[in-house]
């Protein structure tokens, strides 16, 4: 990608220590982080850490670290989107020990699975965990070590805050051990398991190189000021959040609220006077479907389209009067939102352009954990709905093997594509070839070079009569009806020459009484059967709905809320 097409001027970064010697520099005196003591409760209090106290936590608890873990040797870590886990991570990794971050969503077996699988030595943890990693460590003769981040009284456990106290004694008595420390930016400093929307997680080896060339890139493409502040929502341990919200809000000097949880994330949009959100999907689609059905039921639909129309002609002369027009709607939001970060999965062309109208806007990024994780985005000067943006200036992409349409697999080379999977050669000789990381989607560009992604690789539907379908864009038009969470279309086949498409609707019960009223499942679903005889009207012949069926219980889902489709077709 030309390097004109960049939006800002960004410092480049090549490691940690790196960024976090930028960063004092520059925002000593910034809040890094906002949270509460005992959120939800009566008597919650916020806390404010600038980076200051942040980079000099992190000194301390590295070198206490250091005291008991050698370079080179691995730690899990796994817990709740809080300050320990930021402090726990920079620590062990600009220690030049490796981090394992772990999905804190996973059931017990398949968490002692990855622990074993990393052959990590030392777990930091979330208190909740302390009977599992006792019994890990039992077991596990490999696990020799266990902190946990909240205090408690365990001698076979450290607490976190009493290594933390004994890093800041050897520091305060001249310890030098973590300054003189050098780091190889290029080696493995992050074990990260995929996100299992398979059953077989492989290990991705990624380098602090890997992770601060995307961050240097993205940097040039979106801005995220030092003014900024972030709410942390999505788990911490995947590449997209910890990327984009832990490590490039901390590139930036902004600052780190953390979500009190799911229910929770409007009160915090307003409290923490949030500016920038990082959120999948579904979640931004059920907000904005709510929203919607609010202007709807006060008859404001026309005022507001009307205002729409007024508002975007303004634009067009450089005049920008969304947050004045809509401030009651953006007041929903907390009242200070100005740009959402999504990914992880593709979004109705028609909420975008909703909220862009409404004067917030979506930057939508493309990638994945093997590419540390952002391939393409939009950025602050160029967006196309229905896309996932331009290929980052320092990344090249091409399209392996395209049909007539353009649309191929989308191949991936440069600094941020992952050194290989852990102990898995065959895996890795698979998708990295002379470089070029094979991604399992396939897509296509425009002349602009915009990417658009048209469905992973292994989800294709191959009819009987050759003609490929990619299920997700069906879903994208199903999911479109305002009382519908979730579809997953799925082949059937019909006789030994056909094969007809199917869809498994999830719906809003609360959302569709308030449309329709109350009626039976079986009015329900002749009502959302009419829909699909119209959404099918869009469609070529071949990729009709022929059936559906329906249900209230979510789909399975990683901590992404990307859906395991392939335990979603074991049930159908």
């Amino acid at each position: 990608m030309k390097e004109s097409r960049k939006v800002h001027e960004a410092q480049e970064v090549n490691d940690y220590r790196e960024m976090l010697k930028m960063v004092e520099q520059k925002y000593s005196n910034n809040i890094a982080y906002k949270f509460k003591k005992n959120a939800n409760a009566p008597d919650e209090e916020y806390v404010n850490i600038t980076y200051k106290q942040f980079i000099e936590d992190i000194k301390a608890l590295s070198t206490g670290l250091l005291e008991f873990i050698k370079e080179r040797k691995k730690v899990a870590l796994i817990g709740n989107n809080r300050y320990e886990w930021c402090m726990s991570y920079l620590a062990v990794t600009t220690g030049n020990m490796i981090v394992v971050p772990l999905d804190k969503a996973l059931p017990e077996k398949e968490i002692e699975t990855l622990i074993e699988q990393s052959e990590a030595e030392t777990i930091i943890f979330d208190k909740k965990y302390e009977d599992i990693m006792l019994k890990i460590k039992r077991e596990n003769d490999n696990v020799d070590k266990l902190i946990c981040m909240d205090d408690i009284n365990n001698n076979e456990i450290e607490n976190l805050s009493d290594i933390l106290k004994q890093g800041k004694k050897l520091l305060e008595s001249g310890d030098t051990r973590y300054e003189n420390i050098k780091i190889n930016n290029k080696d493995i400093s992050i074990l990260l398991f995929t996100s299992g929307t398979t059953n077989f997680p492989k290990g991705v080896m990624l380098s602090q190189n890997n992770i601060c060339s995307n961050i240097s890139a993205i940097a040039t493409w979106v801005k995220i000021y030092p003014n900024d502040t972030l709410l942390s929502f999505l788990p911490i341990h995947h590449t997209f959040e910890c990327t984009i919200t832990f490590l490039y809000g901390l590139y930036s000097g902004a600052s780190v609220a953390f979500c009190d949880g799911l229910k929770h994330i409007q009160k915090n949009l307003a409290e923490y006077k949030v500016s920038v959100f990082v959120a999948v999907p579904l979640v931004l689609e059920t907000m904005y479907k709510k929203i919607q059905h609010a202007i709807e039921e006060k008859g404001k639909t026309k005022l507001i389209n009307t205002m729409s129309k007024i508002s975007n002609a303004l634009l067009k002369c450089h005049i920008d009067l969304r947050k004045k027009f809509f401030k009651q709607v953006l007041d929903n939001f907390g009242g200070h939102l100005r740009v959402v970060f999504y990914g992880a999965a593709p979004m109705n062309k028609d909420t975008i352009i909703g909220y862009n109208n409404l004067g917030i806007d979506l930057i939508q990024g493309y990638g994945l954990t093997e590419t540390s994780p952002v391939i393409s985005a939009e950025t602050d000067k160029e967006k196309r709905p229905g896309s996932v943006g331009l290929i980052l200036p320092n990344l090249e992409a091409k399209i392996d093997n395209p049909d007539k349409d353009g649309v191929g697999e989308i191949t991936v080379k440069g600094p941020s594509v992952m050194l290989g999977y852990y102990k898995n050669e065959k895996a890795t000789k698979k998708v990295l070839k002379d470089g070029w990381f094979s991604t399992g989607d396939f897509g296509y560009m425009d002349e602009d070079g915009f990417l658009y992604v048209t469905g992973r690789k292994k989800d294709i539907i191959v009819l009987k009569n050759g003609k490929n379908v990619y299920p997700q864009e069906i879903e994208f038009l199903i999911n479109k009806i305002p009382y519908v969470i979730e579809s997953l279309v799925y082949p059937r086949e019909k006789s030994k020459t056909d094969t007809m498409l199917c869809a498994k609707i999830v719906y809003d019960e609360e959302m569709i009484k308030q449309y329709l009223g109350e009626k039976t499942q079986k009015e329900y679903k002749d009502i959302i059967w009419k829909e699909i005889k119209e959404i099918n009207k869009e469609l070529p012949v071949f990729k009709h709905v022929k059936d559906i069926t329906l249900t209230k219980e979510p789909f399975a889902k990683t901590t992404t809320q990307k859906v395991k489709r392939y335990a979603e077709l074991k049930r159908v």
